[in-house]
């Protein structure tokens, strides 16, 4: 087991205050229990940590359900603003946590951040998350994005995730079409289901 560090130390003390005594963050994450209680303790650390890993561990600790909604304004802006050269890792690691605490109050914000290029392939779970909106424009949202070089792939799955519970808008079809010629066989294979059942 590995020692916490400094700036981790801090916040398992004050989630040992709440009642949960773990010796690491990704403890807490993998206990198996509903900590909503220790969300606003972990959102009011992650604002203050500078130590890029213990921020991460942080980021994963709020990739649970029950961190939405508080959590999804606050990795909104740690999105935006995260130190990640290569996209790949706190950015990309935040872009996963907003796909599984999404919450269309939000809708906006993270279609901005789903359709904005600059952030590359940290995006790619984002655009996974449009497949939890209840916003009618998703899937135009999803079809345009079929042509973005970094996430094109992650918007044909996310079609095919759609097309498992309903039919794919006919917007869809040209450009699933194409994908079936896709170098990636993941992304014909999505590419294939959604065209199954597009409209």
């Amino acid at each position: 087991m590995t020692a916490p560090t400094t700036g981790e130390r801090g916040i398992l003390q004050d989630l040992a205050a709440l009642g949960y005594a773990v010796d690491s963050l990704s403890s807490l994450r993998m206990s198996g229990v509903n900590y909503r209680d220790a969300v606003p303790v972990l959102l009011e650390h992650l604002r203050k940590v500078r130590d890029t890993k213990v921020k991460g561990e942080v980021v994963r600790a709020l990739s649970v359900p029950w961190a939405r909604p508080a959590a999804t304004p606050v990795l909104i802006d740690e999105f935006r603003h995260a130190e990640d050269a290569t996209g790949l890792g706190l950015r990309w690691t935040v872009g996963n946590a907003l796909e599984v605490v999404w919450d269309d109050a939000f809708y906006d914000e993270l279609v901005e951040l789903a359709s904005d290029t600059s952030f590359g392939r940290a995006r790619e779970m984002i655009v996974l998350g449009l497949t939890r909106s209840k916003n009618a424009a998703a899937d135009a949202v999803l079809v345009e994005l079929m042509d973005d070089s970094d996430v094109g792939g992650h918007a044909v799955k996310a079609l095919a995730k759609i097309a498992a519970k309903r039919s794919v808008s006919a917007d869809a079809r040209p450009g699933l079409e194409r994908k079936l010629a896709d170098g990636r066989a993941w992304v014909r294979a999505g590419a294939r289901q959604a065209l199954a059942v597009c409209a």
